[in-house]
């Protein structure tokens, strides 16, 4: 059934002093909760990690009343991303978001409770909190969540639970009953999806913790009275549990006051809230012991928590073991009212509390199986309970040794203090190694108490705390290996907070543990952890005077790398690129050269691509796909290029055929006129006539380039192919749809022929093409050169000058000497000996075929001359006659 999942924060975006993200992993009334940084920028973001794998079914947050965030969006995930593990590709997957209340209808007095109901599975959970609602309390721009609950089931059970009918169930729809009955309402019976209140946010928050615990445990003890049909002690249990209730949220109340009261520095208040409470607290167990409710298992007890500062409990009041209830119905998304400190300290609840008992008189109940017992039965200062086969003795013993240790006077002799604090390690050392888990905890919290409060109060010197982190810390280290996952992450998370706390941080004892290389056959969830630890502890404590040292570590980490788990392998990678970061070359000595058999293993190519990579340089497989990508562009470009040109080949020859089709005409035209009417020329126009026999005409077109009027013998159809594509200074190729086009002829080109003529434009006063994003601009600016009427004069499209008017004028301007400086083929003509004058024959102008066959001058409309991809303008177009 759904019930309350542990966690711990991963990471956080950032927070207020004092209000660190880790304060989500405790509830309790007077909790911070996480703030966000003052003037911070959004999105912020916290990472979680559940205590095993799960399936989630119902969130909870409790939202502050004043820094809200406008939305929280919430993303999940079987593992860490990239940017914690970068050889990883695991994501977070989005699951939705949920927006809050601005909070305006209440003025800023009431927290918002969010309940968010879903199905999900993963480990990892993410919070991302957008932009806040503005308000005049909230001055620096923050968000923050007071507390946030996780409510599920493991994914395993949840899957089995599914698929596999129990039992009972099966017995049940034998007989035709329903588990959903409601004479059966039950907290023990009942369905699969119920959540318990007691798993609530909201009981949590406003509760005593010690009294929640003692609920906990009280509804435990009627489930199992109503298991066994033990209905009068189930109902006094069930009276109890809800006078509890009120007993528990009136001491929470007070704590709230206590510390408002110690904020204002009314320590006198203070004062008078804590006897009130313990006052209130002892009558309380009273009434539980007068009721035979507070039995051997029922002590009570303090949260698994291990808080630095001591606690003293009030007469014989022990701590509680947290448990996870049955499940009940859902509970819909709620206001929950603030306790407000400065209305609470005026009201009469100062005052010493009621006389009158807390629960009813009721029958006594039936003799239970277990033994019961008290501090009569079990003095404290008898510690052999540590050896007893009943867990809670033990359990007892070690608490009774914290009293004790905590009750010491400074004014004991050094030498007997030092046996004490050495008898009470040596129980804490047999008791990290119980398999019970709250005798586990009580001997941590023994020991954090020893570490940080009694050494230091009795300044008993780093060698006593040496001696007792040297016996504790083997011990600890095996129950990283725990099989149960939760208890692996509390030996985990203590170990980790030994060795940052202020007291052992010097003595440089846990690195030097941590460090020891792996033993080839150790088991996996202890080399997890172990690596685990060393890694997070290298980011917190560094290199400089901690106990690590570059040697050290990389020496633990190469080593880790040849362990046969993958995800240990994996962990040490990330060491080895969090020391690369930071040492660079000096890791490279503890590692194998970087050559081509070395990368043959898929671990150290994985190594030495992250080394390429935090250096922001490709790595071999990024620059053999770049050289491959080009490549395989480069043969593409050929094909294309051996394509257009046999495509202009084909077009020439067409022309060619075009052009010999209209000197037969004229040779047919000319040769009756000829014959009928014979005149009477000079010897100069004679010998200066185009010969008009059809071979002659013929002959002496072959080798001409009809546009610039160079002739040589190299203009068979592909060398004038070749000297239209790239040499011919009349001629230029688009840049934009690839033909060859007069230079004359370009403007009108681009407006009204090229493929992208819609984004083109013409200026009225230079009348050229530009593209229509520049037009405007270029308008605006006034600085070209204004064309003249087209009778005055001509005007260049690649310098933009105006020369005189006419179509020779062109050639003199494009091939001429002091011709346009921007045509930059006329500079291969310029030296060039041409064996006629460009243009002339026999002292007459050589006019082009136009489509008629009067004169030899190509199609204006329609003839191509396209030219290869891949040349020096990567064009290929059309060629057209001039105006």
């Amino acid at each position: 059934m759904p019930h309350k999942i542990g966690f711990i924060v991963v990471s956080s975006s950032g927070h207020e002093d004092g209000f660190s993200a880790k304060e989500l992993m405790v509830h309790a009334p007077t909790v911070n909760g996480w703030r966000s940084p003052r003037l911070c920028q959004y999105p912020q973001e916290i990472v979680l990690q559940l205590v095993e794998r799960c399936r989630i079914r119902k969130l909870q947050l409790l939202a502050h009343q004043y820094m809200i965030s406008s939305k929280i969006e919430f993303y999940i995930s079987e593992s860490l991303p990239e940017y914690f593990a970068p050889y990883q590709s695991e994501r977070f997957h989005r699951l939705g978001y949920v927006p809050l209340s601005d909070n305006q209808k209440t003025g800023f007095k009431a927290r918002e409770l969010k309940s968010v109901y879903m199905d999900a599975v993963g480990q990892y959970l993410k919070l991302i909190f957008h932009k806040n609602y503005a308000n005049k309390y909230n001055l620096y721009s923050q968000v923050a969540l007071v507390a946030i609950n996780i409510i599920g089931d493991p994914a395993d059970y949840s899957n089995d639970s599914n698929n596999n009918p129990s039992r009972e169930k099966l017995i049940d729809h034998y007989l035709g009953s329903k588990s959903d009955d409601p004479a059966l309402d039950g907290t023990y019976l009942g369905k699969p999806d119920f959540i318990s209140p007691l798993d609530d946010l909201a009981f949590d928050m406003y509760q005593d913790p010690e009294v929640a615990q003692i609920i906990r445990r009280l509804d435990e003890k009627k489930r199992e009275a109503v298991h066994h049909e033990r209905y009068d002690y189930a109902k006094k249990l069930k009276q109890a549990i809800a006078d509890l209730q009120k007993v528990g949220e009136r001491l929470g109340r007070y704590e709230v006051e206590k510390r408002y009261a110690v904020e204002k520095e009314d320590y006198d208040l203070a004062k008078k809230k804590k006897q009130q409470m313990e006052a209130y607290r002892l009558k309380v167990y009273q009434q539980l012991q007068l009721h035979n409710l507070m039995d051997a298992e029922l002590m009570i007890r303090k949260p698994a928590e291990l808080p630095l500062e001591p606690v003293i409990y009030a007469n014989n009041a022990q701590h509680i073991k947290a448990t996870n209830s049955p499940s009940c119905e859902q509970i819909e998304p709620q206001k929950e009212e603030l306790w407000n400190a400065e209305s609470l300290l005026e009201e009469k609840a100062v005052q010493p509390p009621s006389p009158e008992p807390v629960f009813p008189h009721q029958s006594s109940p039936p003799a239970v199986a277990h033994p019961t017992t008290s501090r009569e039965v079990f003095p404290k200062e008898n510690v052999s309970g540590a050896y007893s086969k009943t867990w809670s003795y033990r359990e007892d013993a070690l608490l009774a040794v914290y009293q004790k240790l905590m009750e010491m006077s400074v004014s004991t002799p050094k030498e007997d203090l030092k046996n004490m604090m050495r008898a009470a390690i040596f129980l804490v050392r047999r008791a990290i190694k119980d398999i019970v888990s709250s005798v586990f905890q009580a001997s941590l919290k023994l020991l954090k108490m020893i570490i940080t409060q009694y050494i230091p109060k009795h300044k008993l010197g780093k060698q006593e705390t040496a001696h007792c982190v040297e016996k504790t810390l083997p011990s600890l280290l095996s129950r990283t290996g725990d099989s149960s996952s939760r208890l692996r992450l509390v030996a985990s998370n203590f170990i980790q907070e030994m060795a940052l706390c202020s007291e052992v941080k010097p003595l440089q004892i846990v690195p030097v543990h941590l460090v020891q290389p792996l033993k080839p056959n150790s088991p996996t969830h202890l080399a997890m952890s172990q690596v685990e630890l060393v890694e997070c502890l290298l980011k917190d404590m560094g290199t400089e005077n901690s106990g690590f040292t570059i040697s050290n570590v990389m020496k633990f980490a190469t080593g880790a790398l040849e362990h046969r788990v993958y995800e240990v392998r994996d962990v040490a990678l990330r060491i080895i690129f969090d020391m690369y970061r930071k040492h660079k070359a000096a890791i490279l000595e503890y590692l194998p050269p970087d050559d081509a058999s070395i990368r043959k293993t898929v671990l150290y190519k994985t190594l030495f691509d992250g080394f390429t990579k935090i250096d922001g340089k490709l790595s071999e497989a990024e620059i053999r796909a770049q050289k491959k990508a080009a490549t395989e562009e480069a043969e593409k470009q050929k094909k294309e290029e051996i394509k257009v040109l046999q495509d202009q080949l084909a077009a020439l020859k067409e022309i060619q055929a075009e052009v010999q089709a209209g000197k037969e005409k004229e040779s047919d035209f000319q040769k009756p006129k000829d014959q009928g009417y014979p005149v009477n020329r000079s010897p100069q126009s004679a010998a200066a006539e185009i010969p008009d026999d059809r071979s002659s005409v013929a002959n002496y077109l072959d080798n001409l380039c009809i546009f610039c009027g160079e002739r040589d013998e190299s203009f068979t159809d592909e060398g004038l192919d070749l000297h239209y594509w790239k040499h011919c200074p009349m001629l230029t190729r688009c840049e934009h749809c690839r033909q060859v086009v007069e230079i004359a002829s370009l403007t009108e080109h681009l407006l009204t022929e090229c493929d992208k003529k819609d984004s083109f434009g013409k200026c009225q006063r230079c009348s050229e093409a530009l593209p229509k994003d520049e037009l405007p601009k270029h308008i605006k600016s006034k600085i070209c050169n204004a064309a003249k009427p087209e009778q005055v004069a001509n005007h260049c499209p690649l310098c933009h000058d105006n020369f005189s008017p006419g179509e020779e004028a062109w050639k003199s301007h494009l091939m001429g000497k002091d011709g346009c400086k921007m045509n930059l083929r006329r500079l291969s003509t310029i030296n060039k000996t041409l064996l006629v004058q460009p243009g002339r024959i026999g002292g007459h102008y050589l006019r082009k075929p136009d489509p008629s066959g009067a004169k030899a001058r190509p199609p204006s409309i329609g003839s191509k001359i396209p030219t290869p991809r891949g040349g020096p303008n990567k064009g290929t177009g059309k060629t057209y006659s001039k105006r």
